[in-house]
């Protein structure tokens, strides 16, 4: 007898070899795919933002700019930035001491800012007023600085400027800037608060008041408080008028009586201050003045602050510096 054998049925033939089929089908399928992957992994092109500071520096050698100022957060930028021909253009503004140590050993010129959490475009205008006290920028200059969101290494910002349009605030900051040993960027961040106000004033209806800036000690022992200081118990990263958020907070509480005192780094010490001048002290105020200059006028002549003080009735702003009034920029319009 023939030993019997198992012999697939030919249902069961059918569906193997169709098993079969597919399964090489599908595997040649899979190939290509496999391979458009990863030829794709190995030509995918960096990010743009990892571009962005190499087409900037291509910007400025297109337009011949007199600095190419550069806000950096992170050391591995100062490679792409040292065997460039606008090397001698370049100025690095940080608030790395470490980084600042990497540029002069690179060759390349440093600028220190505050370190505070700017937006892009604060810390650009920080980073200006730093390298035009500095001395590092003329007026004149054309400058392309370039920045990156707060606390973050990616450039994505890039902004064209002239150094000094001989406009009134550049003069009234020439007159503050002289002599002086306050941050630039203090100065022009109040007097750029002191301009909004008087021009806004607040929801629509003006409003005055007086921000004395610098010689805390003094002008804190001089005054006494009116009402509850907003500001009492905040930690100083959180009430200096360096960040937008402070700023936006001062513009609110410019509707109470008194003034505001800001220390030389620009930290708000209080607000609603009641300036005490002496009674035996002799004021060379212009006529048409009331108190509130008076006031002013006053403490920076028993101290070495400087007081910006915004006018009520014409949303002028007037600056009293060694006991004299130093400049008065008066509005052409108010917000209506």
């Amino acid at each position: 007898m023939v030993p019997k054998q198992d012999f697939p049925t030919k249902a069961k033939a059918t569906k193997d070899a169709g098993a079969t089929a597919a399964k090489s089908k599908a595997g040649k399928e899979e190939s290509p795919a496999k391979e458009k992957a990863a030829s794709a992994k190995t030509t995918t092109k960096p990010p743009p933002e990892r571009n962005f500071l190499g087409e900037s520096l291509g910007m400025a050698r297109h337009l011949n700019v007199d600095c190419f100022l550069v806000i950096c957060e992170n050391s591995t930028r100062l490679e792409e930035l040292n065997h460039r021909s606008i090397k001698k253009k370049v100025i690095v503004a940080t608030a790395s001491e470490k980084i600042a140590a990497l540029c002069e050993e690179h060759g390349i010129r440093s600028e220190i800012i505050p370190g505070y959490a700017f937006d892009r475009y604060e810390k650009i205008k920080v980073a200006l007023g730093s390298c035009v006290s500095s001395g590092q920028l003329q007026d004149g200059m054309q400058v392309l600085c370039v920045a990156g969101q707060a606390n973050s290494t990616k450039m994505d910002t890039s902004l064209l400027t002239r150094i000094g349009d001989h406009s009134e605030e550049q003069a009234a900051l020439g007159v503050l800037h002289s002599g002086s040993e306050f941050p630039p960027q203090v100065l022009e961040t109040v007097l750029n608060i002191a301009l909004t106000v008087g021009y806004e004033g607040f929801e629509g209806s003006p409003v005055g008041t007086i921000f004395v800036v610098g010689d805390s000690t003094a002008t804190m022992e001089k005054s006494k408080q009116l009402t509850l200081n907003p500001f009492q118990g905040y930690s100083e990263d959180e009430k200096n008028i360096l960040d937008p958020r402070v700023r936006d907070a001062i513009k609110n509480f410019c509707i109470l009586d008194g003034a505001f005192i800001i220390r030389e780094d620009g930290v708000v010490l209080a607000a609603g201050r009641y300036l005490r001048a002496p009674e035996d002290i002799e004021l060379d105020l212009p006529l048409g003045l009331g108190t509130r200059n008076a006031a002013a006028l006053a403490v920076t002549k028993v101290s070495k602050a400087i007081a910006f003080v915004i006018s009520k009735t014409t949303g002028a702003v007037r600056i009293y510096k060694d006991g004299i009034l130093a400049v008065e920029l008066k509005q052409t319009r108010r917000r209506s």
